[in-house]
């Protein structure tokens, strides 16, 4: 070994799991010893060098007791130049590390790098197993095109978009931006300088998944086996990062992933057991093949009743642990929560608190979820989703609606959006009593929510009153049409109208919600100007609209005023 490896030493960093206040990795830092400051420099115009770093990294921490993965540090010119990383592949091999419990942040620069080179070697290292994060996003040279092509597993942000991130608008954009590329891509998000409570409030409400920072642990040369995480607080932050990603089947399941203690199927029961019994905190064992798929999973107390028993030891010790195991229960990395629990509802009642794996695309195990994590994070949701839904219809507020419109936007999509609401309301409470007036809202607001439900790229809410929003694809309306206008409606006896607007809104002609409702307005005037059942469509920037329903007043000839049907 060069010299200058006397001279080296590493540093632990814990990667966060911001959902379930776990360790997720850790990240390995090289500390250079004065003298030796000049090794990191070297290694970025080295690429053997650069390498052979990493792959000291691996062994300094194949002698620490730990199970859990580990991030390991390259630059992207030795990627690109160096497609197999073959010293630190041979670390990882020699170690007894497998390739998908190794990260690899890939760093900057990126200016002179060859990028067709580095998604090549990229390629290459994902199909040896090995897991690939953009480091340093936000403060380096990575071109956003060059970042979407790679779809990184793991998008690590800058430190510097962590200071400030409360109060910055600009920083709380890009933070969101950053999410939506990794929800489009299948990714996690994470932040490394969380150095205070409030930044960490910061980054939760963001959407972040993963963090790192002295507010959990410093880096140290034992990786720390417990961090401090605050207790949970309000949201502090305002603009485009302030509506928290809450996906509309549940929460992802890779953001309760946990490391997984993996063992070869060929293992015994009694190395299952000193595995057990050396690391307390692990739950249970998922036996593997060669590639890193699980083939059976043991349950930690079933498992260790089993030994304890009488002729246990005697009978199962040497024999393979396959014997005591259970076929493990599998989900895919884009599986959400609820997901999650329809695996777990399925099987033995027995086995409801075994943990469920989480695989790949090739079926190789990337770590596992614990049902109390998923049980809370669903819980949480409930609680915060009730939080938001108008206690008459049940249905969300203007919130969802509009945190969808600015998505559409986003991505470019033409939509309509639209508001219904009942005409003469505060006459109908006053003539047939709130009561009835409370019954006809929950009836439109029941339509509302059996229409959409046959609809599912529609979304409705309740702003609140009489006043609802329908949002959906600019040629989806008629189904709505056709059930609120085209039918009778009553209170207490008493005959109702309903008054519909619509703003058709094509890519690129509103910049948010804000100028979406603005456009909505007028055309809800229009609409309720008009007597009986009404539907007015119209477009942003544009004076002209279609009346589709209602009887539009115009000038007569034969009158001073006369009645003509437009719609």
């Amino acid at each position: 070994m060069p010299a200058w490896t006397d001279q080296l030493r590493f540093a632990f960093q814990p990667v966060v799991n911001l959902s379930t206040g776990s360790v997720a990795a850790l990240e390995i830092l090289a500390r250079p010893e004065p003298g030796a400051a000049d090794v990191l420099t070297s290694a970025r115009r080295c690429p053997d060098l650069d390498a052979e770093l990493a792959a000291l990294a691996v062994r300094a921490a194949s002698h620490q007791e730990t199970l859990l993965p580990l991030h390991v540090n390259v630059f992207a010119g030795t990627v690109a130049e160096l497609p197999r990383l073959t010293s630190l592949t041979k670390a990882v091999h020699e170690v007894g590390r497998r390739p998908w419990e190794v990260t690899l942040d890939i760093g900057g620069p990126f200016l002179h790098v060859p990028g067709a080179a580095l998604l090549e070697s990229v390629a290459v290292l994902r199909d040896e197993g090995f897991r690939i994060c953009a480091d340093g996003v936000g403060d380096g040279d990575l071109p956003l095109r060059l970042l979407g092509a790679l779809a990184p597993d793991l998008v690590k942000l800058d430190a510097s978009l962590c200071a400030g991130l409360d109060a910055d608008r600009g920083r709380q954009a890009v933070v969101a931006a950053m999410r939506e590329l990794c929800e489009r891509t299948g990714g996690l998000l994470a932040i490394e300088g969380v150095e205070t409570e409030r930044q960490y409030a910061a980054v939760r409400d963001a959407g972040v998944q993963l963090a790192q920072g002295h507010l959990f642990a410093p880096p140290a040369r034992r990786p720390a086996t417990d961090v401090y995480l605050p207790p949970p607080v309000s949201p502090v932050v305002s603009g485009p990062a302030a509506a928290t990603y809450r996906p509309p089947s549940g929460p992802p399941v890779a953001q309760f992933l946990q490391p997984a203690a993996l063992l070869p199927m060929t293992a015994s029961a009694g190395a299952v057991r000193s595995h057990l019994t050396g690391f307390p905190e692990v739950s249970g064992v998922l036996l593997v093949d060669t590639d890193g798929v699980p083939v059976r999973a043991i349950d930690r107390d079933r498992f260790l009743l089993s030994l304890s028993g009488r002729y246990g030891h005697a009978l199962y010790a040497d024999r393979p642990a396959l014997r005591l195991a259970d076929r493990p229960r599998t989900v895919g990395a884009d599986a959400t929560a609820w997901q999650v629990l329809d695996v777990i509802a399925e099987g033995d009642r027995d086995r409801t608190g075994d943990d469920v794996a989480v695989v790949d695309e090739r079926g190789r195990c990337m770590g596992v979820v614990h049902l109390a994590d998923i049980l809370r994070a669903l819980a949480e949701s409930r609680v915060e989703e009730a939080a938001r839904l108008n206690p008459l219809t049940r249905l969300p507020g203007s919130d969802e609606v509009n945190a969808e419109v600015d998505r559409r936007i986003a991505e470019g999509r033409a939509f309509a959006l639209s508001w219904l609401d009942v005409d003469g309301f505060k006459q109908v409470n006053d003539g047939a009593g709130f009561a009835a007036g409370d019954e006809l809202i929950r009836s439109v607001g029941r339509t509302l929510a059996g229409v959409a439900a046959a609809e599912p790229s529609c979304r409705v809410g309740h702003i609140g009153g009489d006043d609802f929003l329908v949002l959906a694809e600019p040629d989806g309306l008629a189904p709505f049409a056709a059930a609120l206008l085209d039918v009778v409606w009553e209170a207490g006896g008493r005959p109702v109208t309903l008054s519909l607007a619509t703003v058709v809104c094509p890519p690129g002609s509103v910049g948010g919600h804000h100028e979406a409702a603005a456009a909505l307005a007028p055309l809800k005037k229009e609409a309720k100007a008009l007597p009986g059942a009404s539907w007015v469509v119209g477009r942003p920037g544009s004076a002209c609209t279609e009346v589709r329903r209602g009887v539009a007043r115009v000038p007569d000839p034969a009158g001073p005023e006369g009645l003509r049907a437009r719609g």
